[in-house]
C-alpha cells in the first residue's frame, strides 16, 4: 500500500484528501447512467447505408436529398467506398463535413454487398435502410418504408420492406434481364417479391446481422429473411434514370454469377431447419 501523503511547503495540512480508488470510481458510477441516456439521446434511429463505387458526382446532391427527406429525424448517412479510383473519398470528406456521415472505405472493390454489410456493421441505428449510391433511388421514398416497418414491428416478426420500381429509368437490356431473373428467382426460391434488385430496403439492424453473408447476398435479402423466419413485404418506389456517373457493377457479370448464388441459396433453404425453442418451467 502506498503511504499516505504528509503536510509539507507543496501540500497544506487543509488540502483536501486525494480520493481513494473507490472513492473515484464510485463518482464515476453516479456518472454513467447520465452519460448513457446523453449517448441514447443522441443516438441515431435510422442509418441510411450507402455502397458506393466511382459515384464522386453523386455523393453530395446524394446526402442532401437524403437530409432533406429525413428532416426532423435523428439519422445517420454510413457511405461505404469501394476501392473507387475516383474523387469519392474526397466527396465524402465535404460530405461528412456538413451532414451526419460515416465513411468507409474498402481498400479494393470487394463487391456491392460487402460494401453493404461493412455499413450495417458500422451503423449505431436500430433500423437500416439501403440505397444505390447511383442516384437512381429516391430518398425521398425512405420515409415511406420506414413508417411501414415501424406500424408492422409490434407483429414481432422480423419485417423487411422491399423497394418495388414500378416504373424503372434503366435501359432496355436492364429491364429485359432483371425481369427473366425476377421471374427465375421468384419460382425457384418463392420469395414472393416482384423486384428483388433495388437498392431501396428498410429492416432492421439486428435481422440483418443474424443473415448468412458471401457476396452478391444483397440481391437476395427476400428469400434469407423468409429463412430466418421473417416477413418480406413490397412497396412501390420512384425510379430515377442515372444523371451523373456510369454503372459500376456490371450486367453481364451479375447474369453469370446469379446461377451459383441462386444454386446457394437454395442450398441454404433446405439446410437449415428453424428450431421452435420452449423454455422449461423450473422444478
Amino acid at each position: 500500500m502506498a503511504p499516505a501523503l504528509s503536510p509539507g511547503p507543496d501540500r497544506p495540512a487543509s488540502a483536501d484528501p486525494v480520493p481513494a480508488a473507490s472513492d473515484t470510481d464510485a463518482l464515476l458510477a453516479e456518472d454513467r447512467p447520465a452519460a448513457a441516456m446523453a449517448v441514447a439521446q443522441d443516438a441515431p434511429l435510422l442509418s441510411v447505408v450507402i455502397p458506393m463505387r466511382n459515384e464522386a458526382p453523386n455523393v453530395l446532391p446524394l446526402v442532401e436529398e437524403i437530409a432533406a427527406a429525413l428532416d426532423g429525424v435523428r439519422f445517420e448517412v454510413v457511405c461505404v467506398d469501394d476501392g473507387s479510383s475516383d474523387e469519392t473519398a474526397a466527396r465524402l470528406a465535404e460530405a461528412m463535413a456538413r451532414f451526419p456521415v460515416v465513411a468507409l472505405r474498402h481498400a479494393t472493390s470487394c463487391g456491392q454487398s460487402a460494401a453493404v454489410i461493412s455499413g450495417v456493421l458500422a451503423a449505431r441505428a436500430p433500423w437500416i435502410a439501403t440505397l444505390d449510391g447511383d442516384g437512381q433511388n429516391d430518398p425521398a421514398d425512405i420515409p415511406k418504408l420506414w413508417s411501414r416497418a415501424r406500424a408492422e414491428a409490434a407483429s414481432g416478426v422480423p419485417l423487411l420492406v422491399a423497394g418495388h420500381r414500378v416504373a424503372r429509368k434503366d435501359s432496355g437490356v436492364k429491364r429485359v434481364t432483371s425481369r427473366i431473373a425476377n421471374a427465375v428467382r421468384a419460382r425457384l426460391l418463392g420469395d414472393a417479391t416482384p423486384d428483388t434488385g433495388c437498392g431501396l430496403k428498410l429492416f432492421p439492424r439486428a435481422l440483418f446481422l443474424d443473415l448468412p453473408r458471401f457476396d452478391h447476398m444483397h440481391r437476395y435479402l427476400p428469400a434469407l429473411v423468409l429463412r430466418q423466419g421473417g416477413r418480406v413485404v413490397s412497396e412501390p418506389v420512384n425510379h430515377r434514370p442515372r444523371i451523373r456517373g456510369k454503372s459500376n457493377y456490371g450486367t453481364l457479370d451479375r447474369l453469370v454469377v446469379s446461377v451459383s448464388d441462386m444454386l446457394g441459396v437454395i442450398w441454404l433453404q433446405r439446410r437449415w431447419k428453424r428450431p421452435v425453442a420452449q423454455r422449461l418451467p423450473p422444478r
